[in-house]
């Protein structure tokens, strides 16, 4: 069952027209979340970064867009799909409505969202070989758009083709100035010694929400410093572990890189904290 507009449709039915602007000119944002048995992890920050999201997209938002509200269509979407006792990702959908052409003749939206069902309730280490690989045909544009969870995922779609076409499990997306800002799916952090790096959003990265918690975390990390700073392509071989983080993974440790492997200790640390916070919350 799919939410159009608050109201609840089939998945097959035929809700987007050929001149939807999301499709037209990726004139669209998304928010991805993780929902277990009826509590959205971390909607406050989800929220408040849609919001924000659409202020510099400019679009109008609704008066009926508080928290409060949102929060009971995610519900009510995942109730329909009898995820209410269990675990889903959703991914609401937030695009201007038709006409015009670059210029919009409206700025107000539409949304929807989609749910589908998760096997793991809580986060957890994956063991398996992780391997990645820079993406060096395009490059991300460091700016403010380059943070928002928008519809222009050229690079995204076209590193994870090149991904699966050399047998990597990810790459990491280099900006303009040749630093490394981010993996395709999430954020990505650097351990080196017992300083902790993570690129910073005027680099280009995207404003992700599990980097917010796993920030705050480090910050409370006892023997640990956290940066804010780019990261060189050079820096990669020299660090003692990698990672990447998103809200459906949680954390991703990354095991190789060329001829380096990694360890995830630090990984480890911030996943058993990460789970606690949740339970606590």
């Amino acid at each position: 069952m799919v939410n159009f507009n608050g109201t609840l449709y089939d998945s097959s039915s035929n809700l987007l027209s050929i001149e939807n602007r999301g499709y037209a000119y990726g004139d669209a944002l998304f928010e991805t979340l993780k929902v277990v048995h009826g509590k959205v992890l971390f909607w406050e920050d989800h929220y408040f970064r849609l919001m924000a999201s659409m202020r510099i997209m400019r679009m109008e938002i609704p008066m009926n867009f508080t928290m409060e509200f949102l929060e009971s269509e995610i519900l009510k979407t995942i109730e329909a799909n009898q995820f209410s006792n269990a675990t889903a990702r959703v991914r609401i959908n937030v695009h201007r409505v038709e006409g015009g052409k670059y210029r919009p003749n409206s700025n107000d939206i539409a949304y929807n969202m989609i749910a589908e069902r998760l096997d793991a309730d809580f986060y957890s280490l994956s063991e398996s070989p992780y391997v990645v690989e820079l993406f060096k045909d395009f490059y991300v544009a460091p700016g403010l758009l380059s943070t928002l969870k928008h519809n222009n995922k050229s690079i995204n779609v076209l590193g994870s083709i090149f991904a699966k076409e050399n047998d990597f499990d990810n790459c990491l997306l280099l900006n303009t100035e040749k630093t490394v800002v981010e993996a395709l799916n999430g954020n990505l952090f650097l351990v080196k010694d017992r300083v902790i790096k993570t690129p910073p959003l005027s680099a280009g990265c995207l404003k992700g929400i599990m980097r917010k918690q796993l920030m705050e975390l480090i910050e409370k990390l006892e023997g640990y410093t956290l940066e804010e700073a780019a990261i060189s392509p050079f820096e990669l071989q020299k660090a003692d572990e990698i990672f990447i983080s998103n809200v459906i993974t949680g954390i991703q440790p990354i095991t190789k890189y060329r001829k380096k492997e990694f360890k995830s200790e630090v990984s480890k640390l911030l996943l058993d904290k990460l789970n606690t916070k949740i339970r606590l919350s």
